[in-house]
């Protein structure tokens, strides 16, 4: 590929940065398709060309997938994959476009082919020298998700357990990634009836969360409501209580943006005042959200 031309996807490749950057996505797919253009005409034998034609199939295709565009994307993912697949310089990349494709197959409801793909992507991450450990922690976290609905708790809990092996050692607890994981973990041992781990792992990601994000932050919200799920399982209901509080405040103060959450929360706050025959109370609290989220009808 001669300069000039390499010289102007770049520049069309940048210019799909700075637009998805800006929220400008309609104008950045634009920019990505006049790169692919340029990109196929320029297609050859030599490496470089094949080279900017993938890197420019997968940008093409995050772009799409963040649109919705799920069967595009695959489509462009696919593509890429093609060209790449039997190159060991391009390991990382080749691990990314399978991650990429995983992501485009669970956006169409093909959870096996997602699941498929994503073991893809360790595979080459793993082959990776030196392997791409925190990129391995990303997919495991996502095979957790997939078989935790798939109803395999059990290897739910083998891939979330390495994903947060990875990033305990990678990064360190206080980090918002160990922090996802932990509460990853916590909502599996929730769902498997094993409390006490599932308040342990919730009790972690708060603390870290509240570290690191402080108290107005919608994760840190979350953690106190699933935190407080978990303890009324080991019958702490005291402490739950102060914790479905600090979770209602949390997201009324973040505004509507975060209405669906508000509305979850103080479903399950009111639940819980009515266990505890405070009925009146749950009232109050269901008034004062619909009023917040500007609805007439009874939120819980």
């Amino acid at each position: 590929m001669d300069s000039p031309t390499a010289t102007l996807i770049g520049i069309l490749q940048d210019r799909v940065a700075s637009l998805r950057a800006a929220g400008d996505l309609g104008e950045a797919l634009h920019a990505a398709n006049a790169a692919l253009e340029k990109a196929q005409q320029s297609l050859g034998p030599h490496l470089d060309s094949i080279d900017a034609f993938a890197t420019t199939l997968e940008i093409r295709g995050d772009l799409h997938r963040e649109l919705g565009n799920h069967e595009a994307a695959r489509d462009d993912y696919r593509q890429a994959i093609d060209q790449l697949e039997d190159r060991p310089d391009r390991l990382a990349q080749v691990g990314r476009l399978h991650a990429g494709l995983g992501a485009a197959y669970d956006g169409l409801g093909r959870e096996d082919k997602a699941g498929e793909q994503w073991h893809k992507a360790i595979e080459y991450f793993e082959k990776h020298e030196p392997p791409l450990m925190l990129d391995i922690a990303a997919m495991a976290n996502n095979l957790g998700f997939l078989y935790k609905a798939g109803g395999d708790l059990d290897a739910a809990e083998t891939h979330f357990l390495r994903a947060l092996e990875i990033t305990h050692s990678q990064l360190g607890q206080e980090n918002e990634q160990t922090a996802t994981v932990s509460s990853n973990l916590g909502a599996l041992y929730q769902a498997a009836g094993f409390h006490e781990q599932s308040r342990e792992m919730h009790m972690i990601a708060l603390e870290t969360r509240r570290n690191l994000l402080g108290e107005e932050h919608p994760d840190t919200a979350q953690s106190h409501n699933n935190l407080a799920l978990a303890l009324l399982n080991t019958g702490d209901r005291s402490w739950a209580r102060r914790h479905f509080e600090k979770a209602l405040a949390g997201f009324e103060a973040l505004g509507p943006e975060y209405a669906a959450d508000l509305e979850a929360v103080a479903s399950n706050y009111c639940d819980f005042l009515r266990e505890e025959g405070e009925s009146q109370l749950a009232e109050v609290i269901a008034g004062r959200v619909s009023e917040a989220l500007g609805q007439t009808a009874e939120v819980c």
